[in-house]
């Protein structure tokens, strides 16, 4: 057996013994959902002519790996090993039943040059890039199709560099929309573990279109003022578990989305079946949040056991007056929020448009958002929740929520308009809609 070979083996049963031993430690996850898959057969990026020392361009020697294990198909898929060392790369895609496996000391590092970026078709449920009209930026790591999919090792790194792209939205020279770290689409049986992403271009993991996708035990990193760089996006798929990971980034954490405006409700495929769970971190802008792309629907949702500092809202729901959409059965419990500008949102008037032909009477429905166990310090506003006049929010339902700020007449204020529901045990005391007098009906079972 080569040296690196058995070097991998011995990674692979620790990091499974590891897994096995927190999921013990844990108890309730969601790791039977894409398990764990061990590659009899395995290559390393070296033998592909993969050189780490932080200069040499490698994308041919992705490429060219990615295609071995791509038509020779071994049976139980393939392994491609990334030993220690400094890979920088272009945009390559993945295949289906492989495993992406980085080593400690391992770092996948974008190069900042957008020349060697290629562009890709607008999403479909998008109608246009997320930023620019027309094509994208194909993100760092890319799949379409794909299934038994898994990237893992042991904590080693992708880095996107997206300094160069910030800087680029800054200074509004972007002539396409900027790329992902990860995209993978219309894919199925996707696990992401023990992986570190860092100084992403744009939004950090973005699955889209995808079932059965597990990201557990990752790190995600980048500036608190670097633009849009979302953790975790879940977009129209369904059956996706992220859980026991820490993020801090520029924007949301974690945002659960399925398209924008009319181009999301043509599409119409709905995000269902999310659970998020033991996740911690910080950001300038949501925690956990839905939208504001909900166009194709947001249903049965849970997010539970997160730990948030240092943040801008700590839950937000979020659409807009065009997105249509059903945004239902939302339920967030056991969450411990230090240092936010606001505790709860549910808004109706967040996000922009695609262009000016979005349907101005495709109003979305909020219904049935259950939010409890709620502990804040430092919370500078208790809540805010604005619904829409013509299509007023439901079943809003709040419970067992302290959010404590320093003294003053601004956190003793909840705003609210155009919602019903109720509450019971929160404080500061709710806004007239939301009153325990009202626990009837479809709240009455959340209590």
């Amino acid at each position: 057996m080569n040296r690196w070979v058995g070097s991998i083996f011995l990674c692979i049963i620790s990091t499974l013994l590891l897994t096995s031993w927190l999921v013990a430690a844990e108890g309730e996850t969601c790791s039977g959902i894409v398990p764990m898959q061990y590659r009899n057969d395995k290559i390393s990026i070296l033998d592909f002519g993969g050189v780490g020392d932080g200069r040499t361009l490698n994308t041919k020697a992705f490429k060219e790996a990615i295609f071995r294990i791509q038509h020779l198909k071994r049976k139980g898929g393939t392994l491609l090993y990334i030993p220690a060392g400094v890979y920088l790369t272009g945009p390559f895609d993945l295949t289906s039943r492989m495993t992406l496996y980085l080593a400690r000391g391992a770092v996948i590092k974008a190069t900042q040059d957008p020349s060697q970026w290629p562009l890709v078709d607008p999403l479909p449920s998008y109608g246009r890039g997320r930023e620019r009209p027309g094509a994208r930026y194909m993100s760092l790591l890319h799949g379409d199709g794909l299934h038994d999919v898994i990237i893992t090792g042991e904590n080693g790194t992708i880095d996107g560099q997206g300094d160069v792209w910030w800087n680029m939205w800054r200074q509004r020279t972007l002539q396409f929309t900027r790329p992902h770290l990860v995209e993978l689409m219309n894919s199925r049986g996707i696990l992401i573990s023990n992986v570190i992403f860092k100084n992403s271009p744009f939004w950090n993991i973005h699955p889209v279109y995808c079932s059965n996708v597990v990201i557990r035990y990752v790190t995600i990193l980048a500036p608190a003022d670097s633009p849009n760089t979302d953790g975790i996006d879940p977009d129209s798929s369904s059956n996706v578990c992220i859980e026991d990971s820490y993020i801090s980034v520029g924007d949301d954490l974690v945002a659960v989305k399925s398209g924008w405006d009319q181009y999301g409700i043509a599409y119409g495929r709905p995000s269902h079946g999310i659970t998020i769970r033991r996740i911690t971190g910080s950001s300038p802008f949501a925690g956990i949040a839905v939208g504001s792309e909900t166009s194709g629907g947001v249903v049965d949702v849970l997010a539970e056991h997160i730990s948030l500092f240092n943040m801008g809202v700590g839950i937000h729901i979020k659409t807009n007056v065009g997105r249509g959409g059903m945004i239902r059965n939302i339920t967030v419990s056991n969450v411990y929020m230090e240092n936010a500008r606001t505790g709860i949102k549910i808004a109706g008037d967040v996000g922009d448009h695609p262009d000016e032909n979005f349907n101005p009477n495709a109003l979305p429905v909020v219904k049935g958002i259950k939010i409890k166990d709620v502990w804040g310090e430092k919370v500078l506003q208790a809540g805010l929740i604005h619904g829409l006049k013509n299509s007023p929010f439901s079943g809003i339902c709040l419970s067992n929520i302290n959010l404590r700020g320093n003294p003053g007449p601004r956190n003793s204020i909840w705003k609210c308009s155009d919602v019903s529901g109720a509450a019971i045990q929160v404080s500061p005391f709710p806004c007239a809609e939301l009153t325990s007098s009202q626990k009837t009906g479809a709240c009455s079972t959340y209590f």
